[in-house]
């Protein structure tokens, strides 16, 4: 035992017990802001905050009572005078201020009453310009939900949109544009009467347009340029719709679709819009 003591003593001088090495600190995550709640709370509450009619006071003071604290004022904001309907609703980005608190911004279009011989025969005017007024409204996030925390304020909407950075253009590929023409025009019209089963590539699924939109032309078709049997396009159509000609920009992807005599350019799919 001496011995062994011995040993195990003098190697402890030259060789040293390891040591735990500590473990770095853990940083803390911070809590994820219910970002989606905040946006549908505040889009309520602004409807029902920028939405009121003197005939029918308590209908605005009902819908406000469900996005804001127990025994908040419910007239919040309005004198109980006039009337302003509120026609679409969109809710946008979502500031937090704390760890608890957020600011939303919440674009809506308004259309103010009219004081006009209407109003004496009991209707709604529908001459008044609608117009879009954006609202930053203040939530918090408490245990039992976002609820709305005080008076919003009314902001400004920029008259355009940002600047659009320079895109690359696809290069087209003429030939088979040319050769691909009619069968897209065809495709568009049957898309319009509800019948897309027969001018699509097998196994492909294009539900069909809803009633009122009519076939009227196509105003320009160009494949991109690329190889293999699946190609994509953009097709620019004119619909009828509700009395007037419009122009819809859609991308389409085609497939070479072969049989025992033939091969032909069949869609696939199509997807509205030019990205």
């Amino acid at each position: 035992m001496l011995i062994l003591a011995a040993i195990t003593g003098v190697r402890a001088w030259f060789i040293p017990p390891k040591v735990p090495t500590p473990k770095a600190p853990t940083a803390k995550a911070e809590a994820v802001y219910p970002d989606e709640e905040a946006q549908a709370v505040a889009a309520r509450f602004a409807r029902a905050y920028l939405e009121w009619d003197e005939a029918a006071p308590d209908e605005r003071a009902q819908f406000l009572a469900a996005v804001l604290p127990a025994g908040a004022d419910t007239t919040m904001g309005w004198d109980g005078h006039g009337r302003q309907s509120v026609l679409a609703v969109q809710p946008g980005n979502v500031t937090r201020t704390s760890s608890r608190q957020a600011r939303v911004r919440v674009d809506v279009l308004v259309r103010p009453g009219a004081e006009d011989a209407s109003k004496a025969k009991g209707k709604k005017s529908s001459d008044t310009p609608a117009r879009w007024v954006g609202l930053d409204v203040p939530v918090v996030d408490t245990v039992g939900g976002v609820v709305v925390t005080g008076r919003p304020g009314l902001v400004g909407i920029p008259k355009s949109g940002p600047k659009v950075p320079d895109l690359p253009a696809a290069q087209t590929d003429a030939d088979l544009s040319a050769q691909t023409e009619a069968g897209i025009g065809k495709f568009f019209a049957a898309y319009a009467d509800g019948d897309t089963e027969s001018v699509t590539a097998p196994g492909a699924s294009v539900p069909a347009l809803p009633d009122g939109v009519a076939y009227k032309g196509l105003v320009s078709w160009s494949v991109d340029t690329g190889s293999g049997d699946s190609r994509t396009g953009t097709a620019v159509v004119t619909w009828s719709l509700s009395g007037a000609a419009v122009e819809q920009v859609y991308r389409v992807t085609i497939t070479r679709v072969a049989s025992s005599d033939a091969a032909r350019w069949q869609v696939d799919e199509v997807r509205g819009g030019s990205a």
